[in-house]
């Protein structure tokens, strides 16, 4: 072996055959999902909500409308599902869009 091979990285000392090691395969996993949902009250007005959906969650009027109608009806409605830190800007934009309009819609994540 010439002098500072072991050294090396990469060197397999154990094989004797001074060899290099296979790089590792890294599996990587996919990120944790978080539903977004909106939940009902009495004073947050159905259009907002509406415009809410079309404005942060890309849902068609159509779309918007439906999910706005799960809320009123059922209590909560399903925005979307993300990876946590989309999940989480996206609770913080709706937030701040119903607080500037004085609503107290709520917008909370929750892991899928």
């Amino acid at each position: 072996m010439a002098e500072g091979e072991q050294d090396k990285p990469g060197y397999d000392e154990s094989s004797g055959q001074g060899g290099v090691l296979a790089e590792r395969q890294v599996r990587t996993e996919r990120p944790s999902l978080f539903k977004v949902l909106l939940h009902n009250d009495d004073y947050t007005p159905m259009e907002f909500v509406v415009e809410v959906l079309t404005r942060f969650f890309n849902k068609s009027q159509t779309q918007a409308t439906e999910i706005m109608l799960a809320v009123h009806h059922r209590g909560t409605g399903l925005c979307g599902v993300y990876p946590y830190e989309i999940a989480e800007t996206k609770v913080a934009q709706v937030t701040e869009a119903a607080r500037e309009q004085e609503y107290p819609l709520q917008c909370t994540l929750e892991r899928a």
